[in-house]
């Protein structure tokens, strides 16, 4: 349970923090750092907690799980638990006055007699944008059979928690925002997450690259899932014979370590020392996703580093076309191939590229996830 501190009143609400589930390094784990970071004497509650495959830094927080954890096989892979996750959630008591809830599908049902302000980082993909999320030619694995058995329940679960009146919902960007209203009803402000890797820290070589030259190759940060579309970009940069490293574990890893060629690099598991380095080194990112917000654009811009990236999501809030970055339409590798040469063309000023990621800043995340909760806590 969060305890007051020192600076608080001895009536101030009791908060704690929840996350669907903490198995992997992404952009929503980094966003839960720094929840915790706003309010460090809370407890964070997720469903699963694997300490080697997420950051290190959640050590430092108090964590409780669900039962599920007690299972390696869903801390392996949270997605073998789709049939229990529902059930879990809903009977995963948070003892706490105010949740500040981190959620993509799961979270925003856990139980408790507190209200929730729910920090959406999109309503469920596997719902709401199944195609999307399991990528063309998918109808007929496993997992889009189990979706289409299990969706109608899904669902109704799903609307019911998002329905809570108790609630309050954030968006963190303009196409969630909107997707929040068209899916529950809800008009929800946005507070932009932030970019937390910060460019002073200490950097540590990475030996597999080390052959590379820095400021020639180019840069992919990303989970390996299909709709990621990595094989597009590896397809464009082979073309062109430009070289490309990929940081990112998951699904897909293996087809894409079977289609890269020498030019390409794979990396997982990097520290925080590690992908520093790699960003340092790089001359741009290139992102071919739909993303719901799109941090790794920030984190590039970080190092004066600009991005080319799909012309969808979230990346219209974080790229600033032709000064931070260039987009293009579709991800084709013909599409991709022609804005990494349209980016080699241009000349970029990378003290405008930083300016503009400093305004997506965690110190300014904090004191606006902080404002929005003490006001919400304040609301009878």
């Amino acid at each position: 349970m969060a305890r007051a501190s020192v600076n608080e009143p001895m009536d101030a609400p009791r908060i704690a923090i929840a996350h669907d589930y903490l198995t992997q390094r992404g952009g929503a784990e980094r966003v839960v750092l720094s929840m915790h970071k706003a309010f460090p004497e809370a407890t964070i509650y997720t469903t699963l907690y694997d300490p080697e495959k997420t950051f290190p830094e959640f050590a430092n927080a108090n964590i409780v799980t669900s039962p599920l954890n007690a299972i390696p096989l869903f801390r392996r892979d949270h997605r073998l638990a789709l049939p229990l996750l529902a059930p879990i959630s809903s009977s995963f008591d948070v003892p706490a006055d105010i949740v500040l809830t981190s959620s993509s599908g799961w979270a925003h049902g856990f139980a408790g007699s507190g209200r929730k302000i729910v920090y959406c980082h999109t309503p469920a993909r596997w719902l709401y944008l199944r195609d999307h999320y399991l990528g063309d030619g998918n109808r007929s694995s496993p997992q889009s059979i189990a979706l289409n058995f299990l969706a109608p329940f899904l669902k109704k679960w799903d609307q019911k928690h998002a329905q809570n009146l108790r609630n309050k919902y954030l968006a963190n960007s303009t196409v969630v925002q909107q997707r929040i209203e068209s899916t529950y009803g809800i008009h929800a402000p946005i507070i932009f997450p932030p970019h937390s890797l910060d460019t002073g820290g200490v950097q540590e070589s990475v030996p597999e690259i080390s052959q590379l030259v820095r400021g020639k190759y180019l840069l992919v940060v990303a989970r390996l899932m299909k709709y990621k579309n990595v094989d597009k970009i590896i397809e464009a940069t082979s073309a062109l014979g430009v070289p490309l490293v990929i940081v990112g574990s998951g699904p897909e890893k293996s087809a894409l370590e079977s289609m890269a060629g020498e030019t390409t690099v794979l990396l997982s598991d990097l520290t925080d020392a590690q992908l520093r380095s790699v960003y340092s080194g790089a001359k741009a990112l290139i992102a071919a996703s739909h993303e719901d917000f799109g941090i790794t654009p920030l984190e590039a811009a970080s190092w004066g580093i600009p991005t080319v990236a799909l012309r969808k999501g979230g990346y219209l809030d974080t790229i600033v076309e032709n000064e931070t970055g260039l987009f293009f339409d579709e991800p084709q590798p013909n599409q991709i191939a022609e804005a990494i040469q349209g980016m080699f063309a241009r000349e970029w000023d990378s003290s405008t590229i930083r300016s503009h990621a400093d305004d997506f800043s965690e110190a300014r995340f904090i004191d606006e996830i902080r404002d929005a909760v003490l006001k919400f806590s304040d609301h009878k």
